[in-house]
Formats: structure tokens, C-alpha cells, sequence
């Protein structure tokens, strides 16, 4: 069973969403270099960077698109590839295709049938 492992808050003011999830929840945000993407931790984190208490689940902010104008729940995959071919044999459509992240994997989004953008994510290692 594949399971959600992300979250993504789509903004259309990074700073003050930052102050606002930082201060209303304690939440620790980082800024990935680089990248226009705020790692946003709600948990600690072990050595792999995977969340130590079971059921927890980190995410990220990044600024509102067409591809994510609401937030999006990213399940964990074996394959991006094959997950996106089974999403279209299902009737979802591919938003965006299997894309990599440097030095942690692949991550894509789809529409399900009912019109809701989610994430996949391949892990590289």
C-alpha cells in the first residue's frame, strides 16, 4: 500500500505564510538554496530525514501555480513512471511529468477523476 509521505502549501505571499505557519503552529521552516521551496517541518526528523513519530509527515510552501493552486498530498511510490501510467489507465490525468529532484528523487502531480492535483515521489535511493 503506498502511503502520503508530503504535504505542499501552494502561497501567494511566501514570507508572510512563513510567519504564519511558524508562529500560529510552531512549525520549523527552512529554505531549500536554490530553490523557491520552504521545507516546512511539523516533526523531527531521524538521519534520512523521515519523520521519528509514526504517522507524521513533513511538507513543504512554494508559491501558488496553475499546476498547484491548493494544497497537495504527495503519496510515496516505487515508481513515478508507473504510478503516472496507472493514474491515466484509472482516468486521472498527468499535471506535470516525472521531474527530478537533485539528490532525493523524482516527484510528479496528477489530477484524480474527481479534479484534485496530488503529488507521487520516488525516492532515488
Amino acid at each position: 500500500m503506498d502511503k502520503v509521505v508530503h504535504f505542499e502549501i501552494p502561497v501567494d505571499d511566501l514570507e508572510r505564510a512563513k510567519g504564519f505557519y511558524g508562529s500560529v503552529f510552531g512549525w520549523r521552516l527552512d529554505d531549500v538554496p536554490g530553490m523557491d521551496y520552504t521545507m516546512v517541518g511539523t516533526v523531527p526528523v531521524d538521519e534520512q530525514q523521515m519523520p521519528t513519530e509514526p504517522g507524521a509527515i513533513n511538507g513543504g510552501i512554494m508559491q501558488r501555480s496553475d499546476e498547484t493552486p491548493n494544497p497537495v498530498l504527495t503519496i510515496d511510490v516505487a515508481s513515478v513512471e508507473e504510478a503516472l501510467k496507472q493514474v491515466e489507465a484509472g482516468g486521472g490525468t498527468v499535471v506535470r511529468p516525472r521531474t527530478e529532484i537533485p539528490g532525493m528523487g523524482w516527484f510528479a502531480y496528477f489530477k484524480d477523476t474527481e479534479g484534485n492535483t496530488l503529488g507521487l515521489f520516488e525516492n532515488a535511493s
